[in-house]
């Protein structure tokens, strides 16, 4: 398939103005196909003479063409591309009449039938250039059209598309015409969905989901809406545009790629997000976050989008930053930074160290297969970080003036960096130029570190860093609590600008120097001596959860630099975490723990005494939530002795009564948990696999049934996975990640070895067959990271030099190389 390069889309723009399209699908033809009719109107702006130009269209039969009422032949198609040769200046119109391919890979049109009532539902992913796989198109975010689509779909069918949609009779939908938006944000999901409808400021809102799901919607349908319209309001709070579509639908759709795709008034999100077992608040804040995050995208991306790809930043940072700020501010989940610091932060950081990274807002964005590498943890993590610094420079008020002239400035059409930074500097006499260079377009990341100096009584604070960004920070002072020795009292906080013009004074010695307290700046933090000496006693004393985070990144931070022991990271989780009170925080330590220190960081030998301290650690939670009021807690120290458990007596136990001492109950979800690992350890079988799926035929009981079979320790279990993966196309996106995930494991590294040189060219066959989606996950999920030995890193170097992976893969293998490279210096370093 030909990629849209940059030069090709600006000359593209220059020629065309794409004014409407008129699309018709048919989904009733078959379980394989669809049929796709477009008709686009345009205009060509040549100054002189005719123009060449193309269309983009991928489909399983292109029937029939005609340009101005002519035919033009089919069997023109080049790969995804068709000529337009000598278009006069002036209006035309191309009719294009395809049969499509449904997708199994959550790209395009995905059909889903769901094992549990038999039920079909299809919907579109058209991101970054998959609209070719439903309609014909000037494939680019710049040219903007208007839409009009119709929808043949089966009797009992409901179809939601941007607009409100009409059931005309037989089985025809029309949806309303949209406003001026770009091609990848048209969407369609159809199916017989539960809907739970109501209005809000004279708009209609909407929730849906698959049949099966409905209870579990029913349940959380108050939660969901009351989210949603508080953070509508809110929006219309911070923006003077007020929301520019007809309706606002949240459709849960299955196997999808993403967290959640903005189409501007149908939303799509993963459907795990409808909870059908118990979960945590930092679960439900977590969901509620992503709808705050999708509705910023409905004036960040939809009314206002991006000119080219180098700019995906301005989409996604924003939407990020205004995710996290609306959530905490319009709804009851008001710690949702320290969420963001323990988990989103962290994905940013690893990004910004990986020979991939990029800038936040990157020059040199060539093509889309180029584009689509970037939708990663600096575009996301970073640049909302970058955000959070830019509004504590500029101060809310004027950062918000500046975001309402862009919009002013470019309703319904597109715009770049340059254009955004031009808005800012219209509401700031500052000098927002040179902020965003040094913040938007460098790499890396900064270390800042304390330095304390002078007498006892007249000491002062200098801080040191690495690179050239500016940051201003807090410097939080603490004093160890005369009462209780465990506790750290808040002195002061300071802000502070660095580079220092000089040192601060700060008076007697604090017992702790925390930069960056409060989380404002995008920067590793080291500690003084004194200080870590209280952090070892005292962490769990802090005051503030915030101020924990930032605490607990840069104890991760300096164990993945080898700076920190990864034994001594443990100790200090042993010591504090029984005490810790946010679930974000518990959650991710222990995840860190177990995912990368026990499973990567520490040798084989050492593994054992790692997950018996982890074990200790869940158990001494689970003891301290034995009163019931701490349901959430209790669920993640649960969930995590399960991953943890070194012998199968104690959760085999748990699985055989149906629940846990005490609580919870075993729900599907935590019986899965449990036969997995029951399955690793050798202490399960085919038959109670086979069993636990047919009390759960779901979707999601299929997936945990594929991935304790690829988890048994048993040579044809293993085969059948592998081929299963590898040799045949027969898995969707969600059942391979599934298998991948149970197929790799560190207690059964000696029965998997023969697969790890395997995996390398089986995987660059496998990306080149399946294309992105599959690419990403199978680099994502299917990678032998328990392998850290230098045979690995050094088959996957060779994989890069010869093997020509196609982008999406080779920017996995690239970053899952540097993690296990990663990994071996921890080792080395912890070994020394």
């Amino acid at each position: 398939m030909s990629v849209l390069t940059r030069d090709e889309a600006q000359t593209r723009a220059r020629l065309l103005d794409v004014h409407h399209y008129a699309i018709d699908l048919d989904l009733t033809r078959g379980d394989e196909t669809f049929d796709s009719r477009t008709a686009i109107r345009f205009t060509v702006r040549a100054d002189e003479g005719t123009a060449d130009t193309f269309v983009e269209v991928k489909p399983a039969e292109l029937r029939s063409v005609t340009l101005d009422g002519q035919p033009l032949d089919p069997t023109a198609l080049d790969e995804n591309r068709l000529a337009l040769k000598d278009l006069a200046p002036g209006e035309h119109e191309l009719r294009v009449e395809a049969a499509m391919r449904y997708s199994r890979t959550g790209e395009g049109m995905h059909r889903f039938t769901d094992p549990a009532d038999g039920e079909t539902y299809v919907y579109t992913q058209l991101f970054l250039d998959d609209v070719q796989r439903v309609y014909a198109a000037f494939d680019q975010p710049d040219l903007k059209a208007v839409f009009d689509l119709t929808v043949t779909a089966p009797e009992g069918w409901t179809v939601l598309a941007n607009g409100v949609t009409e059931d005309t009779g037989q089985g025809r939908w029309k949806a309303a015409t949209t406003p001026l938006i770009s091609t990848y944000l048209v969407a369609v999901a159809a199916g017989p969905w539960h809907s739970v409808r109501t209005e809000h400021r004279g708009l209609p809102f909407g929730i849906h989901c698959r049949r099966s799901l409905a209870p579990h919607l029913d349940t959380d349908a108050d939660e969901l809406l009351d989210v949603t319209r508080a953070c509508f309001d809110r929006y219309h709070e911070k923006f003077d545009e007020p929301y520019p579509f007809d309706s606002y639908d949240q459709a849960f759709v299955p196997e999808f790629n993403a967290g959640a795709m903005e189409n501007p008034g149908l939303v799509t999100f993963r459907d795990e997000f409808v909870f059908r077992s118990a979960v945590t608040e930092t679960q439900r804040q977590t969901r509620a976050m992503v709808i705050a995050h999708e509705m910023a995208h409905m004036w960040f991306g939809d009314l206002v989008t991006l000119r080219w790809w180098d700019d995906i930043w301005l989409n996604e940072s924003f939407a990020e930053y205004m995710g996290y700020q609306t959530t905490a501010e319009a709804t009851r989940f008001t710690d949702t930074w320290t969420d963001f610091g323990v988990t989103r932060k962290a994905w940013g950081y690893d990004a910004d160290q990986r020979p991939s990274t990029h800038p936040v807002a990157p020059e040199d964005v060539q093509d889309t297969a180029s584009a689509l590498l970037n939708f990663d943890g600096i575009s996301y993590a970073k640049g909302a970080s970058a955000l959070r610094q830019l509004v504590a420079w500029l101060g809310e008020k004027d950062f918000l003036a500046g975001i309402n002239i862009h919009f002013e400035r470019h309703r319904f059409a597109n715009a770049s960096l340059a254009d955004f930074i031009d808005s800012l500097a219209a509401a700031t006499d500052r000098d927002v130029h040179a902020w965003a260079d040094a913040w938007l377009r460098t790499t890396g990341v900064d270390t800042l570190v304390p330095s304390v100096t002078g007498d006892n009584g007249s000491r002062a604070l200098t801080v040191r860093r690495t690179g050239e960004r500016p940051h201003r920070i807090a410097v939080g002072l603490y004093d160890q609590d005369p009462g209780d020795e465990g506790l750290l009292t808040p002195r002061e906080r300071l802000d502070i600008d660095v580079p220092q013009a000089e040192p601060r004074p700060i008076g007697k010695l604090p017992a702790l120097v925390v930069l960056n307290d409060g989380d404002l700046s995008y920067a590793k933090i080291r500690f003084d001596a004194d200080s870590f000496r209280t952090l070892r006693e005292s962490l769990s004393g802090l005051p503030d959860p915030l101020t924990r985070a930032v605490v607990w990144n840069a104890l991760r931070d300096a164990v993945r630099d080898g700076d920190l022991p990864a034994a001594t990271y443990l100790d200090i989780a042993r010591t504090h975490l029984p005490h810790e009170t946010d679930l974000a925080l518990v959650d991710g330590v222990l995840a860190f723990a177990s995912g990368q220190i026990a499973d990567r960081y520490v040798t084989p030998e050492q593994r054992p005494a790692a997950l018996s301290t982890l074990a200790e650690l869940c158990r001494d939670l689970i003891r301290r939530t034995e009163d019931g009021d701490h349901p959430g807690l209790r669920l993640i120290a649960v969930r995590h002795r399960i991953a943890t458990a070194a012998h199968p007596d104690t959760i085999a136990a748990w699985l055989a009564d149906g629940t846990v001492p005490g609580g919870p109950e075993l729900d599907p979800e935590l019986r899965w948990r449990i036969l997995t690992r029951l399955a690793v350890l050798g202490a399960t079988d085919e038959g109670a696999i086979a069993a636990e799926l047919a009390n759960d035929p779901s979707a999601t009981g299929q997936e945990g049934a594929a991935r304790c079979r690829a988890a048994l320790p048993d040579t044809e279990a293993k085969a059948r996975a592998w081929e299963a993966m590898f040799a045949s196309d027969d898995l969707s996106n969600y059942l391979f990640t599934a298998t991948a995930q149970g197929f790799w494991q560190p207690e059964q590294a000696d029965l998997v070895r023969d697969y790890v040189p395997r995996y390398y060219p089986e995987a660059v066959a496998l990306a080149a067959r399946r294309g992105p989606a599959m690419a990403d996950a199978a680099g994502r999920w299917a990678f032998p990271a328990h392998a850290v030995d230098t045979d690995t890193l050094r088959l996957g170097q060779e994989c890069l030099a010869d093997a020509d992976p196609i982008p999406a893969l080779r920017r996995k293998l690239t970053d899952q190389l540097d993690d296990l490279a990663r990994a071996l210096r921890v080792r080395e370093a912890g070994t020394a």
